[in-house]
C-alpha cells in the first residue's frame, strides 16, 4: 500500500462560544481527489486553514508523505508542496496580478519570468486573466482565477480547494475539471471543499463529511445521489422551491440606454443597457465576471452616480443621480458580490452591521433623539440571526468571525427583513451550503410573490433558472434582449455568454415576419 499524502490524527480547534474542529480524523492518498462535506460553520474551512499552517491546532497530528509535519505558516506549507485556494481570497488590492503571484513563488524568479508563466498558466487552463492589472480592479470571479493560477504555478503534491467554483461558468467549470482531473493523474491530491454536490461526485472518488466541527461520515461520493449526500451533510433534503406563475405588476426599475464610461484603463465600458424589472418578477442576468457586471451594479445601486439624467428610474423617481441613501428611501436594497468590505464591516458586530443599510430616518424606533437604542438593534439582528439560522455566537459577533455562508446569510436577510420593494442582489447563494441556498432562494422568490421587484446576477445558471421569471445575458458591456425562462435554455444562455445573441434575435424578427407575410 502506498503512504498517505496527508493524514490527519485527533485534530481539535476550539474559539470562544464555539468548537471549530472535534477530534477530526482525516486520510488522503496520491492521486486522491477528496472532499470535505459540511453545512456552514460545520469546520471545514478552519480544517483547511490547519493543514495550510494559517492556523493553529489545539491538539492532534498532521502526517504529510508519511512523516509527522508541525506547519508554522502557509510558507512551510507551500515549501512542503500544500497550496491552497481560500474562499475568501489573499491577494494584496493595490499591486498587480503578477506581483500578487511573485510574493507566494521562489524568490529566485523575475517578475517577467512569473508574469509570463501566469500568461502561459491562463492560456492553457482557460483562465483568462491580465497580469499587469491591480487586483482592485478585477471582479470576484477573476480574483478566483488569480487565486488558482498562483496554487497551480507552484506544482503542489498537495492542492487544497475551498470552493473553487462559486463564481465560475458552467464552461470554465468544466474546462477547471479538466485541470484537476490531469493533476491527479499525475499524482497530485486534491482536497476539494464544495456545496455543489453534482460536483462533488462527478470529480471526487472520496468524501469525508462534517458535522458540527466532527466526522460524521466517509463515503465515494461517486456512488451516492445528491438527495443521500444533503441527508449525510444537513440531516436531510433541502426542501423544493415552488415557483408559481404571477401576472407581473408596474415596472419599479427601468433602465433606458444607460451609457457609462470605464472608470478606469481595466473596467469595461456599458452600453446602452436598457432593463425593466415589474413588481412581482424576477429577472436574471447570466454572464462570465468581468463583463460588466461591476460596473452595472455600481449604477444601479447608487456607488456610481455619472448616469446621465433619465436613464435610471426606480418607480416614478428619476434615480440616475442619487447616492444610496437616497435609492433606499425609495425602497431599492442591495446584496453585493462582496461579502467582507462592501456588504459588513469586518471589525463591527452584526448588530451594528444593521445600520449600514437601515438607518433610514431618525425617527425609526431603533434611535432616541440621535442615540442609537442599542437593545432595539440587537433584538432585529437577533430575529435575523434566528430566521435566516445564521451561526454566529449572537448579534455583537463580529462578521469576519462567521463563516462566508453565514455571513451571507445575515447580510441576505438584513436586506430581505427591510421589505425592499426593489431588491437587487448578485451571486446570493455564494459558497453557501445545499440547505441555506434553498433557503435563500425561497426567501427571494417569497418576496417577489408579495410583490417586490428582484434583480439578481448570478454565475450560477441553476440557480438563475431556478429563481428568474425572464433572463437576459451581460457580455462585454452590452445587454442581451430578455428572454422568457420557458424558452431559454442552459446551450443558449452559454452561447450568449459570448456576445452571440445577435444572430438568434435576427433569426426570431426574421420567422416574426415570415409569418406576418404567410398571413
Amino acid at each position: 500500500m502506498s503512504i498517505p499524502r496527508l493524514q490527519l490524527t485527533g485534530i481539535t480547534k476550539s474559539y470562544p462560544g464555539v468548537v471549530a474542529n472535534s477530534d477530526v480524523t482525516l486520510t488522503v492518498m496520491p492521486g486522491e481527489t477528496h472532499a470535505v462535506l459540511g453545512e456552514n460553520g460545520a469546520g471545514k474551512s478552519t480544517l483547511m486553514k490547519i493543514i495550510y499552517g494559517s492556523v493553529k491546532p489545539d491538539a492532534g497530528t498532521v502526517m504529510f508523505n508519511g512523516a509527522p509535519v508541525h506547519i508554522r505558516n502557509p510558507q512551510e506549507a507551500r515549501a512542503l508542496g500544500i497550496s491552497m485556494v481560500f474562499q475568501h481570497f489573499s491577494l494584496f488590492d493595490t499591486i498587480t496580478v503578477a506581483e500578487n503571484v511573485w510574493l507566494g513563488l521562489s524568490k529566485t524568479l523575475s517578475l517577467l519570468e512569473v508574469t509570463r508563466s501566469i500568461t502561459a498558466k491562463a492560456s492553457e487552463y482557460g483562465l483568462d486573466i491580465d497580469p499587469s492589472r491591480p487586483v482592485h480592479t478585477l471582479s470576484v470571479g477573476e480574483m478566483q482565477r488569480v487565486e488558482i493560477i498562483r496554487a497551480l504555478l507552484t506544482n503542489p503534491q498537495l492542492l487544497i480547494l475551498d470552493e473553487p467554483t462559486s463564481v465560475l461558468t458552467p464552461q470554465a467549470v468544466e474546462k477547471l475539471f479538466v485541470v484537476l482531473k490531469k493533476l491527479a493523474s499525475e499524482g497530485c491530491s486534491i482536497l476539494y471543499i464544495s456545496h455543489k454536490l453534482h460536483e462533488i461526485r462527478e470529480l471526487c472518488n472520496a468524501c469525508t463529511v462534517l458535522r458540527g466541527g466532527k466526522v460524521t461520515g466517509v463515503c465515494n461520493p461517486a456512488q451516492e445521489s445528491n438527495a443521500s449526500l444533503s441527508r449525510m451533510m444537513i440531516g436531510a433534503e433541502p426542501p423544493q422551491l415552488t415557483h408559481r406563475a404571477l401576472q407581473a405588476g408596474a415596472p419599479v426599475l427601468r433602465v433606458q440606454n444607460l451609457q457609462l464610461a470605464r472608470e478606469d484603463q481595466f473596467g469595461v465600458d456599458l452600453h446602452g443597457i436598457t432593463l425593466t424589472v415589474h413588481a412581482g418578477e424576477v429577472v436574471g442576468i447570466a454572464g462570465v465576471s468581468g463583463n460588466g457586471q461591476k460596473e452595472l451594479l455600481y449604477a444601479l445601486s447608487g456607488e456610481d452616480v455619472r448616469a446621465s439624467p433619465g436613464s435610471i428610474r426606480i418607480g416614478e423617481a428619476d434615480a440616475s443621480h442619487l447616492h444610496p441613501g437616497g435609492r433606499r428611501k425609495l425602497g431599492l436594497h442591495f446584496v453585493p458580490e462582496e461579502r467582507l468590505g462592501r456588504g459588513a464591516v469586518p471589525t463591527l458586530g452584526l448588530a451594528h452591521n444593521l445600520l449600514l443599510t437601515r438607518n433610514e430616518a431618525i425617527s425609526n424606533p431603533r434611535f432616541a433623539g440621535g442615540w442609537v437604542r442599542l437593545g432595539q438593534l440587537e433584538d432585529q439582528a437577533a430575529r435575523i440571526i434566528q430566521r435566516f439560522n445564521v451561526k454566529a455566537g449572537g448579534p455583537r459577533s463580529a462578521a469576519r468571525s462567521l463563516s462566508g455562508g453565514n455571513l451571507q446569510k445575515f447580510i441576505v436577510g438584513r436586506e430581505i427583513d427591510a421589505k425592499p420593494k426593489l431588491f437587487i442582489v448578485s451571486q446570493p447563494t455564494w459558497g453557501v451550503d445545499v440547505g441555506a441556498a434553498a433557503q435563500i432562494r425561497g426567501e427571494i422568490l417569497a418576496l417577489r410573490d408579495a410583490g417586490c421587484a428582484v434583480l439578481v446576477l448570478s454565475e450560477e445558471l441553476d440557480e438563475l433558472f431556478e429563481l428568474s421569471d425572464r433572463l437576459h445575458v451581460i457580455a462585454r458591456g452590452r445587454l442581451s434582449p430578455s428572454v422568457p425562462i420557458a424558452a431559454a435554455t442552459v446551450e443558449k444562455i452559454g452561447e450568449w455568454m459570448s456576445g452571440l445573441w445577435h444572430e438568434d434575435v435576427q433569426a426570431h424578427l426574421a420567422g416574426m415576419a415570415n409569418e406576418v407575410d404567410h398571413a
